[in-house]
């Protein structure tokens, strides 16, 4: 999931800097969602081998 992240971020990166800021707006959105849930699904993986 952290690889969909990077890569929707990669994308937002180009988009951003060839001049589509909708295409890049929507990327990075995409990419700071799936940020968000892997790092959630860490934490709680963390905490369940911890139990």
């Amino acid at each position: 999931m952290l690889h969909y992240a990077i890569v929707f971020l990669v994308i937002a990166l180009i988009a951003g800097v060839l001049g589509f800021s909708g295409i890049a707006g929507t990327a990075s959105s995409i990419a700071w969602v799936l940020f968000v849930v892997f790092l959630i699904l860490a934490v709680i993986s963390f905490f369940r081998k911890k139990a």
